[in-house]
């Protein structure tokens, strides 16, 4: 191990960080986790955000070099600024989020100074699924979460692509049928719309179960949820004509064929043959995706 990174995602749910290995592996026993949610505040994020730096830095090996620290943040993210200002967690917009984990990395580790580099989660995700995971080898790659949100990444011919500000990528703030395809699609929305046509669950771990259990709300809502999502990348793929998008994301597991259920609607909806070749696919990283992509900010 000839260096190591810190990655922190901070998504609308949880603040967590881990160790990364130069070749993109999460260091076992270093990933740690604090909740947030949509009231947290600028001093519960600060204090969950230094916990989980001291936690996993806990763990840094003896004599391995220590790269710096990224972070992959509910979006949007003021780059020049090093603050965030997310959809989903409005008490902290304008947040300093780069100088809070520098402090932390700091405090924990003794260093007189840190790299720290910020990115959007989804940003972050495209970036380590077309390093290591299921884009690897694409020439134009967008990857998605759909869980508490929906957002993405774009990477082309192995650069992630930021735009103007850093935030290109924002899905889930693009419309479909009136509404933005995160008010439609995300965990909670899908949720809420399912309790609304009289289906009697309270989460998406509820509505994973009705669904597999045969109930026809639950359904409903699962393929309503990936329609949106498909729609919504249909006009991606076409914009950007993409090789690969990858899904990854706790609610994209709502159902084992979710992923699919997606494909099927921008085969049906893009217009153009290119657009409609592109392959749709299951994240091949999982949950430590935006982690590993955080990271790679530093190491690669």
């Amino acid at each position: 191990m000839s260096a190591v990174a810190l990655g922190v995602d901070l998504g609308g749910t949880k603040v967590e960080a881990a160790l990364v290995t130069g070749d993109g592996v999460v260091v076992p026993g270093t990933r740690c986790r604090r909740a947030t949610g949509r009231e947290v505040t600028p001093s519960v994020l600060r204090d969950g955000l230094s916990a989980v730096v001291g936690d996993a830095l806990a763990h840094l090996p003896a004599g391995v070099a220590f790269a710096g620290a990224g972070i992959g943040s509910a979006g949007p993210v003021d780059l020049s600024g090093g603050t965030i200002a997310p959809v989903n967690m409005p008490g902290v917009r304008g947040f300093g989020i780069v100088d809070a984990v520098r402090d932390a990395v700091i405090g924990a580790t003794g260093l007189p100074d840190a790299v720290v580099r910020l990115r959007h989660d989804g940003g972050c995700l495209a970036l380590a699924e077309s390093w290591i995971g299921a884009a690897a080898g694409s020439r134009a790659s967008l990857s998605i979460v759909v869980s508490t949100g929906v957002g993405g990444g774009i990477v082309i011919e192995g650069r992630p692509i930021g735009g103007a500000s850093g935030n290109a990528g924002h899905l889930g703030q693009t419309f479909v049928d009136g509404s933005t395809t995160e008010e439609i699609a995300s965990g909670p929305h899908t949720v809420r719309w399912a309790r609304q046509q009289g289906w009697d669950g309270e989460t998406g771990e509820d509505l994973a179960r009705s669904a597999a259990e045969g109930d026809p709300l639950a359904r409903a809502a699962v393929e309503r949820s990936a329609r949106a999502v498909g729609r919504a990348l249909a006009d991606a793929a076409t914009l950007l004509d993409l090789d690969v998008i990858a899904i990854g994301g706790g609610f994209s597991r709502v159902s084992a064929d979710y992923v699919d259920l997606v494909a099927a609607t921008v085969r049906e909806t893009a217009v153009l043959p290119y657009a409609r070749s592109v392959r749709v696919v299951r994240s091949a990283l999982g949950d430590e995706g935006p982690l590993v992509g955080a990271a790679a900010l530093v190491l690669r």
